[in-house]
């Protein structure tokens, strides 16, 4: 089986290939454990806010994406069995993207939901009704599924006839290749489109935030500081996490239609491997997100540990905005 072509491109992708798999299985062990206890503390929380539903609709994302994990981890390792390789282009992998974009959307719409309850009160009967925030996380599942998840599947329809890095590519048939490129595209403007969503959100909200603390005259910079600090929390996790797969994604899926053997090719397969690693990192870190923005959450959280209501409460202490009668991005409702 031929794993690599015989290229001299200054770097040992074989090394790298081994590394790769290790992290993942690493990351699978603390995910596992942490998305573990996120769904045990969800099941115990009712959703009494639309902030809730979008949690609860990540929790199960990052669950279902951690599960997957393991199986990536096996197929990255160099002489991976064929069958593996075959049943992960086919299914696992598809189901790994589905639940990446679907973390991505879900943490798109926290961002909005923190900006109707903090920037505009007046959109709360819209942005924060149940039924809105119910409808909407259908809504993408349904999306994603439909013109995703399952066109892809059906459409990787061809047997390998042996091992190569393009695999998953030489199973799909001339419209499944069609459909991936489109597929690209249409992820990449979802990811985009939140990407700036995010960032318009928690501007709008760090200034109203600021505008709060000046016109009640506090003077507690590490207060201050703590609540930057949650302001920024969502849009750090996703920037860090999803910006750098996000930038090579679209030069790596040009080359990767191209049949060719090229040390360019080769850094841009290393590097979307890296970076996809990197992205992967979120299924670690949302409970952070959970923990410190949802204070039902975090209170759930802590009596079941048996740890007493004060503990971090330096980190969480939550700082009202007396002139706005809003408070700072954690969720206190659900």
């Amino acid at each position: 089986m031929e794993d690599h072509p015989s290229l001299d491109c200054g770097f040992h992708e074989d090394t790298i290939d081994t590394v790769i798999p290790v992290l993942y299985f690493l990351l699978f062990i603390l995910g596992l454990i942490m998305n573990g206890i996120a769904v045990w503390v969800c099941i115990n929380l009712p959703s009494t806010s639309t902030f809730m539903v979008y949690l609860k609709n990540l929790v199960a994302a990052d669950l279902l994406m951690t599960i997957t994990i393991p199986l990536k981890a096996a197929n990255d390792i160099p002489n991976a069995p064929l069958s593996l390789k075959a049943f992960c282009c086919r299914y696992s992998d598809v189901i790994f993207y589905l639940c990446m974009y679907m973390s991505i959307i879900l943490l798109g719409l926290i961002s909005l939901d923190r900006f109707f309850k903090i920037v505009r009160p007046c959109g709360r009967l819209f942005g924060q009704n149940l039924v809105f925030g119910k409808v909407m996380s259908a809504f993408f599942w349904v999306v994603m599924l439909s013109t995703n998840t399952i066109p892809t599947m059906v459409l990787t329809n061809q047997d390998p006839a042996n091992y190569t890095n393009d695999t998953c590519m030489d199973m799909k048939s001339q419209a499944g290749r069609n459909l991936h490129q489109g597929v690209i595209i249409f992820c990449q403007i979802i990811f985009w489109v939140v990407c700036v969503l995010i960032c318009f959100c928690y501007i709008c909200i760090s200034r109203k935030v600021i505008q709060s603390y000046r016109k009640s005259g506090s003077s507690n910079d590490k207060a201050m500081c703590k609540t930057k600090g949650r302001v920024f929390l969502v849009l750090i996790v996703f920037l860090v996490c999803f910006v750098p797969y996000h930038s090579i994604r679209i030069p790596y899926t040009q080359l990767q239609v191209i049949d060719m053997t090229s040390c360019t090719k080769a850094t841009l397969r290393i590097t979307k491997k890296i970076t996809l690693w990197i992205s992967t990192i979120n299924v670690c870190l949302d409970p952070l997100i959970y923990f410190f923005l949802c204070k039902s959450f975090r209170t759930t959280l802590l009596k079941t540990l048996h740890l007493p209501p004060e503990t971090c409460s330096w980190l969480t202490r939550r700082v009202s905005e007396p002139n706005t009668g809003s408070t700072t991005p954690e969720d206190s409702t659900s």
